[in-house]
C-alpha cells in the first residue's frame, strides 16, 4: 500500500487531516499547555565521535575514549562544529551518548525498531505494539493525533518509489499498525489544512468527503443494529471508527480559525517535485511548526532521511545527486569525502532544527513560550555507524523549561553496554513514558545479550527523572 489513493482507503484521510484511531480522546484544550514532541531520526548511523565537545581536558578525554560515565555542563564548553546552529540554544541542550538498541533490527535500517524497541522489518505482521510517539501522543490527544512526514528514498535501498505521496512510514499505532509519512510538504499541506482551504476544488471535495462519511456512518450503524455475534462486532467497530473520524472533524471545523491563521505560507519552492533535499527538509520543517502551533497535533515523527536517499543542493555539491546509502561506505562524490557529506547534511540538520526551536520560542504560551513545553529528539534511525550494531544510540535532545525530564546544558556519557548500570532505548522511552504519566514499568524489548551480565533492565533512567 504505497500509493495516495490507497492510503487515502484505508485510512479514511479523505475525510480530512489524519486518520483518526479509535478510541483517541481529545477534548478541548486545557488550561495547562500540552506537552509536544519531535522526533526528528536520520539515516545511515550517527557516529558517537562527532557528538564529543571538542576541547576536552586530557583525563575527561581518557574518559570519553573509554566510554566510561561523566557528565558535563554545556555552559563551559564548546559545541561540535555540525552543532553550531544550535549555539543559542545551549540552555537547552543535551548531547546524550551511550544509549543501546541491541535489541532493536540493526545494519542498514530499523524501520520501526528505534522508535518502538523492536526486532522490526517492512512486513506489518512484524510490529509488535504502539511506537513510543504514539504513546506519548496518547497521553497528550490532538485532534490529528500524530503526524508523520519523512524525506524518502526514490532508488537505492529501501526506496519507496515515490518522494511526493503518502507511503509506509517509520511510526505505528500498535500491533500489525504502521502508521504512513507525508512524502512532500504539498501533500502534507493538501491534506493537514484542506479543512481551511480557500482552493475551492479542495474545499468542495473536503465537504463531499464528510457527506461520504456521514453516509456511511448512518448506514454501517443501521447494518450493525441487524446483525449478530462476530459480523455485527465487526460492522459495529467498523462504524464507531466512522464515526470517532467524524468527531475529530467536528473538533477541527470548531477550531478552524485558529487554524487558519497558522497555516503555514509556504515559498512556491517547497511545493515544486524537484525541489532540492535541503528544500523538501526545510519545506516539512514549516508544515511541522504549523501543524503544532495550530494545535493539529502535540507530536510529529520526521525522518530526515534515510539508507539510499539521493541529496541534492548539498553546498558545494548542489547539482549532485548524493546517495547516502554510498556515503556510508565512504565513497568520495563531487570531490568531497564522505564525512565532509555527513558533516554538511548534519549541520543542515542541526539549522531545521534551531529554526523549530526559534519560532516556537516566538509563540507565547502561558506566561512563557511554546518551546517551554517541547521536546526535540535528533537521533539515528540503526544506531552508532551506517552498518550499526546498536550498541550506541547517540541522540540531541532539545528540552523547554516545562519539561519533566532533566535534559538541559549537559554532556552525558551513560556506562557503557555492560558495564553496570548501563541503559538501553527502552529505558529511556520508559522515562519519558513515566515522566509525563504512563507509569509502565518497561517499554520495549528487552535485550537478551544483557541477560549475562547481570543487569535489570527494566525501569526509567533515574538521574533524568526532574
Amino acid at each position: 500500500m504505497n500509493t495516495r489513493r490507497d492510503f487515502l482507503k484505508q485510512s479514511l484521510l479523505g475525510a480530512g487531516a489524519l486518520a483518526f484511531a479509535k478510541g483517541s480522546s481529545w477534548a478541548a484544550q486545557p488550561a495547562k499547555p500540552p506537552m509536544r514532541f519531535i522526533f526528528m531520526h536520520r539515516g545511515n548511523g550517527l557516529w558517537p565521535r562527532v557528538m564529543v565537545p571538542p576541547g576536552l581536558d586530557e583525563k575527561t578525554l581518557e574518559k570519553e575514549k573509554r566510554k566510561e560515565p561523566f557528565q558535563l555542563d554545556l555552559d563551559s564548553h564548546d559545541l561540535p562544529g555540525w552543532m553550531d546552529p544550535l549555539s543559542a540554544h545551549k540552555e537547552n541542550l543535551t548531547i546524550l551518548q551511550g544509549l543501546s538498541g541491541k535489541m532493536c533490527t540493526t545494519g542498514h535500517h530499523s524501520w520501526c525498531s528505534s522508535l518502538g524497541v523492536f526486532k522490526a522489518n517492512e512486513r506489518p505482521s512484524s510490529i509488535r505494539w504502539a511506537t513510543v510517539d504514539f504513546e506519548l501522543a496518547k497521553l497528550f490527544p490532538s485532534p490529528a493525533e500524530h503526524i508523520e512526514l519523512a524525506c524518502f528514498p526514490l532508488g537505492g535501498g529501501n526506496a519507496r518509489g515515490t518522494l511526493d505521496d503518502v507511503a509506509t512510514g517509520f511510526s505505528a499505532r500498535g500491533p500489525q499498525q504502521p502508521n504512513y509519512a507525508f512524502g512532500s510538504p504539498r501533500v502534507a499541506m493538501e491534506e493537514l489544512f484542506k479543512s481551511v482551504s480557500t482552493d475551492q476544488s479542495a474545499k468542495t471535495q473536503y465537504q463531499l468527503d464528510r457527506k461520504v462519511l456521514e453516509f456511511v456512518a448512518q448506514n454501517e450503524g443501521a447494518t450493525a443494529g441487524s446483525l449478530g455475534g462476530f459480523e455485527k462486532s465487526k460492522v459495529g467497530n467498523y462504524a464507531d471508527s466512522v464515526e470517532a473520524i467524524r468527531e475529530r472533524n467536528r473538533k477541527i471545523d470548531a477550531m478552524s480559525d485558529v487554524i487558519r491563521r497558522h497555516v503555514p505560507k509556504l515559498d512556491p519552492k517547497y511545493l515544486d517535485p524537484g525541489m532540492t533535499t535541503l528544500d523538501r527538509q526545510l519545506g516539512h520543517t514549516e508544515v511541522l511548526l504549523g501543524a503544532l502551533i495550530s494545535g493539529l497535533t502535540n507530536v510529529v515523527a520526521f525522518t530526515v532521511d534515510e539508507l539510499g536517499h539521493r541529496y541534492t543542493g548539498l553546498p558545494g555539491i548542489e547539482g549532485e545527486k548524493v546517495n547516502m546509502h554510498d556515503v556510508g561506505h565512504n565513497k568520495v562524490i563531487g570531490g568531497l569525502k564522505a564525512e565532509t557529506i555527513r558533516e554538511l547534511a548534519r549541520t543542515h540538520h542541526m539549522s531545521l532544527v534551531d529554526r523549530i526551536v526559534t519560532r516556537l520560542k516566538s509563540v507565547p504560551e502561558a506566561g512563557g513560550t511554546m518551546f517551554d513545553n517541547t521536546m526535540i529528539f535528533y537521533f539515528p534511525d540503526g544506531g552508532e555507524t551506517h552498518h550499526s550494531h546498536g550498541t550506541e544510540y547517540p541522540f540531541v535532545v532539545l528540552a523547554g523549561d516545562n519539561t519533566r525530564v532533566d535534559l538541559r546544558r549537559q554532556y552525558v556519557r551513560l556506562p557503557n553496554y555492560g558495564q553496570a548500570g548501563h541503559s538501553t532505548l527502552g529505558n529511556f522511552y520508559t522515562t519519558l513514558l513515566n515522566a509525563y504519566g504512563n507509569p509502565i514499568e518497561h517499554y520495549g524489548a528487552l535485550d537478551t545479550g544483557l541477560t549475562k551480565f547481570g543487569h535489570d533492565q527494566t525501569g526509567p533512567i533515574k538521574q533524568f527523572l526532574s
